[in-house]
């Protein structure tokens, strides 16, 4: 019994013992891989990592994601609120400790200025949610097995009440702890996962189905 149980400790140590300088690390890593995917153009964006319960380290306001360094994050608690006065987190940041008080086995929350992610959503004004239905690509997700599967992906109003944007998403996601991400229209898109790998797949394979669904559309209309 007690092998068993530091087996099945070990990921919950790991990610409590995830040093300040590893959690910047693959941040910039992380900066880097979505300025290549064109994800975050100009100084859009911002990710975290969880340090701890109370700690996450989240990108300052203004950087360009394909250029960050080590210098680039501060350490905020759970509430938003920075450790660092010299360094400004940008009020999104708001969303991410949303994301991190309802889910709490998420340890990387990235935000992406997703150019198909925006443009579907401004394709259906009034929808609430985005499905998609039929993709092999479903499985990367937890809890699908097949592509005989739907997945939704709420779509929430875009606002500079980024307090009240949170609360909203909060409430969500209470109802809704199977979601995987969310899209704010003619803004961006918000993804998660226990590490900051699984993360960056999550980012792809959303990326996948926005792309083919909005081909799919255009299509349709020719």
């Amino acid at each position: 019994m007690r092998i068993l149980c530091c087996i099945f400790c070990i990921p919950f140590m790991h990610l409590s013992a995830l040093s300040l300088d590893e959690a910047a690390e693959e941040i910039v890593e992380a900066g880097v891989f979505l300025h290549r995917l064109g994800l975050c153009p100009a100084t859009s964006g911002n990710l975290s990592r969880k340090l701890e319960e109370q700690s996450i380290v989240v990108t300052a306001t203004g950087k360009h994601k394909g250029y960050l360094t080590v210098d680039d994050v501060l350490v905020i608690d759970s509430k938003g609120n920075p450790q660092d006065r010299e360094k400004k987190p940008s009020a999104e940041a708001f969303l991410h400790t949303a994301i991190y008080s309802v889910l709490k086995d998420v340890g990387a929350v990235l935000h992406t200025h997703s150019l198909n992610g925006t443009v579907l959503t401004r394709l259906m004004p009034s929808a609430k949610t985005w499905t998609t239905e039929g993709y092999e690509m479903h499985k990367v997700f937890s809890g699908i097995k097949t592509h005989e599967s739907r997945l939704e992906i709420p779509i929430f109003e875009n606002s500079q009440d980024i307090a009240s944007m949170a609360e909203e998403v909060s409430h969500y996601l209470e109802e809704h702890p199977q979601v995987h991400g969310f899209l704010i229209r003619g803004h961006g898109f918000y993804t998660w996962g226990r590490d900051m790998k699984e993360a960056k797949m999550r980012v792809e394979a959303f990326e996948y189905l926005f792309d083919a669904e909005l081909k799919i559309h255009l299509a349709a209309l020719r």
